[in-house]
């Protein structure tokens, strides 16, 4: 009887083992289904795209129709590249970020400050509603108020608004989840020694939930600068560099759409499609590097 005890107990154990390898080899089976659309999308743009990736594509404007279609028929690299969308992103997203950086902070604050409040929650479901609004409506919304009421024409303020309409939400509620990470005793303290409240703020909460709040910021600036719907109303494009706000400008989502509309430029998708992906990876990794040492 104890040998049959024994014996049992050791077949219970073998079939264990055997469903947690059959449900770990299942989990890394789906795990690879999953991430294979991007590893295969990563393929395609780094096969496609390198090859027009040279000092020139990130110091020159991008060529026209008659130069690129010389290129493609005689085998060669089509010239020129996309330093007039670099510029033309850089400037809007600088601006958007000037605009939407400190507002959003402050509506997060007031957020944390005023919880169960009923303004607050109204201001928190308007937040949550903003969210999921589409961009190009957002791009109306500016073209209404900036290129037909301040500007009189397309422009790169324009483009500017209606990307910092888009990253008001995620700061906003970065910022209040931020704050509520915070022992309320590191408030308390300051407080209690007699420090003011907008001190408090600006001293003691808003350097202690610093990687919070860079990481919000950074992942908002990920996603707008892949945004084109609301370019297309606002900013319009431009064959040159532009740093004037209140003139039309490009940017890099902007020629991915002009380069695709030309079958001469087709290789430029695949190269400027590379950069950005680069572009918003990169800032990724930093916002998660950040996370990680002030955390």
């Amino acid at each position: 009887m104890e040998r049959e005890a024994i014996i049992g107990e050791k077949d219970h154990s073998n079939w264990r083992e055997l469903k947690n390898r059959l449900f770990f080899g299942t989990v890394v089976v789906l795990a690879g289904i999953t991430i294979s659309p991007i590893l295969l999308i990563v393929y395609k743009l780094l096969a496609k795209g390198l090859k027009q990736i040279n000092f020139d594509f990130f110091l020159k404007v991008a060529p026209d129709t008659l130069q690129a279609m010389t290129a493609v028929r005689n085998g060669e690299i089509i010239p020129g590249g996309i330093a007039n969308g670099i510029t033309g992103t850089i400037l809007m997203v600088v601006v958007a970020s000037l605009i939407a950086i400190p507002v959003s902070i402050v509506i997060g604050i007031f957020l944390y400050e005023n919880q169960g409040k009923k303004y607050a929650n109204l201001i928190r479901s308007l937040t949550d509603i903003l969210q999921g609004v589409p961009s190009v409506v957002l791009g109306l919304i500016a073209y209404i108020w900036i290129v037909q009421g301040v500007t009189k024409g397309f422009s790169a303020l324009a483009g500017s608004v209606a990307l910092a309409i888009m990253m008001l939400p995620l700061i906003i509620r970065s910022t209040e989840e931020t704050m509520k990470m915070i022992p309320i005793s590191i408030k308390e303290a300051g407080a209690a020694l007699g420090v003011p409240y907008h001190k408090i703020i600006l001293k003691v909460m808003i350097p202690s939930g610093f990687s919070g709040l860079m990481t919000g910021i950074l992942l908002s600036i990920s996603r707008v600068l892949g945004e084109t719907a609301p370019l297309m109303l606002t900013t319009l494009g431009s064959t040159t560099i532009n740093f004037n706000i209140t003139k039309p400008t490009s940017a890099v989502p902007l020629q991915i759409w002009e380069f695709y509309n030309n079958p001469n430029m087709i290789d430029l998708v695949w190269s400027s499609s590379l950069f950005l992906m680069g572009f918003v990876l990169t800032l990724n990794i930093i916002a998660k590097r950040i996370s990680m040492k002030y955390s």
